[in-house]
């Protein structure tokens, strides 16, 4: 897929703490993605196990209940892959275990473009403090770029013992950063999205997410003159 005159895309990996984030932040985009012939990979660092206030609700049940609806909502979207790393969601700090295990996931299936969090977003508004797991995933993915799987001699046993070669991605793009510098049209997607969206009934419940999807990607396509879309801060990684 010809993303713009610079970049071409065959390979997408999708970088995000939670399952439901992906839905949240880019899934518009994985859907016109797929569509178009990429394939999509998702990694998700944690097990989702925190994401309820159900006094009923165990750990270990909540993790099987997300993955299980997460695997759905890929499936809906056309993605290739969901990689659990298995980290505790909530508990989730910018490691080098962490950083390994990203790294690891980008040499094994060499994407020519990486989505994540931005983690210089603390807040948004006066209404959201911004998940420290978010934070932590960004940044591990922004030194998976520069230096984690792109330096044969960092982690060096990904290469000697693992066989996986160092990989730099052709592009990074960070979700809904403010200012944005790239906008995706979904408007064709919006309604994949949402169907995405709605596989995780344990987070959205009741809640009409779609009507709260819709308004947010229209205030963003209204920036550009589009109905839909998503934003990204996008970075063009040269060759070395």
């Amino acid at each position: 897929m010809q993303f713009d005159d610079q970049l071409a895309i065959e390979r997408a990996m999708v970088i995000v703490a939670h399952p439901d984030d992906a839905e949240f932040g880019s899934s518009g985009t994985v859907a016109l993605w797929t569509r178009a012939g990429v394939e999509v990979t998702y990694v998700l660092a944690t097990n989702g196990a925190s994401g309820s206030s159900d006094p009923n609700m165990t750990r270990e049940r909540l993790a099987g209940i997300r993955k299980t609806e997460q695997e759905a909502a890929a499936a809906v979207l056309g993605v290739a892959r969901v990689v659990w790393l298995g980290f505790e969601d909530g508990y989730l700090e910018p490691t080098l275990e962490l950083r390994k295990s990203i790294a690891r996931e980008v040499r094994r299936y060499k994407p020519d473009a990486i989505i994540t969090s931005d983690p210089t977003i603390r807040w948004w508004g006066e209404g959201y403090i911004n998940h420290p797991d978010h934070i932590a995933v960004g940044e591990c993915v922004l030194r998976t770029v520069n230096p984690d799987a792109s330096s044969g001699l960092m982690f060096p046993e990904l290469w000697r013992e693992e066989g996986l070669a160092p990989h730099k991605p052709k592009a990074l793009f960070l979700v809904n950063s403010d200012p944005a510098d790239v906008f995706v049209d979904i408007t064709e997607t919006m309604d994949t999205k949402i169907k995405a969206l709605e596989c995780h009934v344990c987070q959205v419940g009741d809640w009409p997410v779609g009507d709260f999807m819709r308004e947010r990607n229209r205030q963003r396509g209204a920036e550009k003159g589009m109905q839909y879309a998503e934003a990204y801060k996008l970075f063009r990684l040269e060759e070395d």
